[in-house]
């Protein structure tokens, strides 16, 4: 999820990034080289990746076996088996998933995999303007927010910069969500590795995709009104089965109920 997005094949984008370090197509040379950097100070940065995807994954599985029928991908980034969508209608096959993010890039890989699938939804919008995702959302009865829905912000709030207010955008769809719902995110934290935390931040500071590493303590804020499950704000790694190995890049996972 990008700030101003387009298609610049010049300036690096988030989403192609991610895209790339998953082993996707859907990237160009700018990415590449902006993640062989992150990959000579941290090599471990791609399976990172991974661990960050079967989060996702997990917290889908999560929300969906509480019964959770309704999903918001907010900054969804390049379609990446499996979606929100296969995990959820694994165990409910009625689920419904929104798709969200403002890269028109993203937008598009969105909307072709969508295409005429009953209950899926490709939304082109911005993570900063709640209010904006939540009056599409409802006036197209789109989500029932009487009902429970699991919001998942997952690789976007370490986009969002202070000024930007991150914790109001999240307490607007606190509010709008039903008792039983969940909300799942991820951030960069600031206890990366120094090096990699000054070459992300020289790759990006001029770009779309600029970045900032928040403390465990300001990203558990963002779950204010939640009940914060087990293990807490910590590594996604801790989320996931296995003694999986710590990273130079540390990337938070949460999850709430509400």
């Amino acid at each position: 999820m990008d700030r101003a997005p387009g298609l610049n094949p010049n300036v690096p984008s988030s989403a192609r990034i991610y895209d790339y370090l998953l082993g996707g197509k859907d990237n160009y040379d700018i990415d590449r080289e902006v993640a062989h950097r992150m990959l000579a100070i941290a090599p471990d940065t791609r399976t990172l990746a991974w661990f960050i995807r079967q989060f996702l994954v997990r917290a889908v599985q999560l929300a969906a076996e509480a019964g959770v029928r309704q999903f918001i991908d907010l900054g969804a980034g390049i379609p990446t088996s499996p979606n929100v969508h296969e995990v959820a209608r694994k165990i409910e096959p009625s689920a419904r998933v929104v798709y969200i993010d403002n890269d028109p890039v993203v937008h598009a890989h969105c909307d072709a995999l969508l295409a005429n699938s009953p209950g899926l939804t490709a939304l082109k919008a911005d993570v900063r303007r709640p209010d904006d995702i939540l009056d599409q959302l409802k006036t197209g009865s789109i989500i029932d927010f009487n009902e429970p829905v699991a919001v998942l912000i997952v690789g976007v709030l370490h986009f969002v910069m202070d000024d930007e207010h991150p914790a109001d955008i999240i307490a607007k769809f606190r509010d709008a969500m039903a008792p039983g719902s969940y909300l799942a995110l991820t951030h960069g934290s600031n206890e990366t590795h120094p090096d990699f935390i000054a070459q992300s931040q020289s790759d990006t500071d001029t770009t779309p995709s600029q970045v900032v590493y928040r403390s465990r303590e300001q990203t558990t804020a963002f779950l204010d009104g939640f009940e914060i499950l087990d293990p807490g704000v910590a590594p996604v790694q801790e989320w996931l089965e296995g003694d999986l190995p710590a990273t130079r890049l540390v990337i938070y996972g949460g999850i709430g109920r509400k």
